[in-house]
């Protein structure tokens, strides 16, 4: 059974999925039943940190653009850019391999955007049941998940989750953490 993470709780990979080699870290929301006008157009990121926490390069920025990470086994890699969140389940995914995750990566940070929010006069209070999660790729095994409970109303990104490394081990921390700016606004934090 997986584990249901808290906003600001911590836990290391190993002690919930011993022996853990790739995880499919899969994102999903729904959009509430407002007119804005368009469709809403949800966007992950992820951003390849080092110990400074800010991007080792432009190649580490993991996005819609940018599938894969620079490193020879493309160890992070985004699984396509869904633009209209339509349907159950995950809304996007990446695969990490946490084994072959470059030693200069000390942190993954796992965000989401609203593409061109202010332009479409789009926020995430009009966004609901947003999650991420993680799945053992090899069993298939919901290892666990964060429900984002906040409402967050001006808001148009979100840290929604970080993978970082301690004392050698893969850990996460459930965020949640809103942003108005859009992308703009984590790409200031993180270069």
């Amino acid at each position: 059974m997986a584990i249901s993470l808290q906003k600001g709780q911590k836990i290391a990979l190993e002690k919930v999925a011993p022996g853990i080699n790739a995880g499919m870290i899969g994102l999903g929301w729904d959009v509430n039943p407002t007119d804005t006008g368009t469709d809403f157009d949800l966007d992950v990121s992820v951003f390849l940190l080092g110990d400074n926490e800010k991007l080792i390069s432009d190649k580490h920025f993991v996005f819609y653009n940018n599938l894969n990470s620079p490193d020879p086994d493309k160890s992070v890699q985004l699984m396509g850019d869904n633009r209209t969140g339509e349907g159950a389940g995950d809304d996007e995914a990446l695969i990490a391999d946490f084994r072959k995750i470059p030693p200069e990566v000390a942190k993954m940070a796992v965000t989401v955007t609203i593409h061109e929010a202010e332009k479409r006069g789009q926020n995430f209070g009009q966004v609901n049941n947003a999650y991420v999660r993680l799945v053992n790729v090899e069993t298939k095994d919901e290892v666990l998940r964060y429900d984002l409970a906040e409402d967050f109303s001006i808001e148009t990104a979100i840290i929604m989750a970080e993978f970082y490394r301690k004392d050698g081990d893969w850990r996460v921390g459930a965020v949640g953490s809103g942003y108005e700016g859009g992308l703009q606004a984590l790409l200031n934090r993180y270069q």
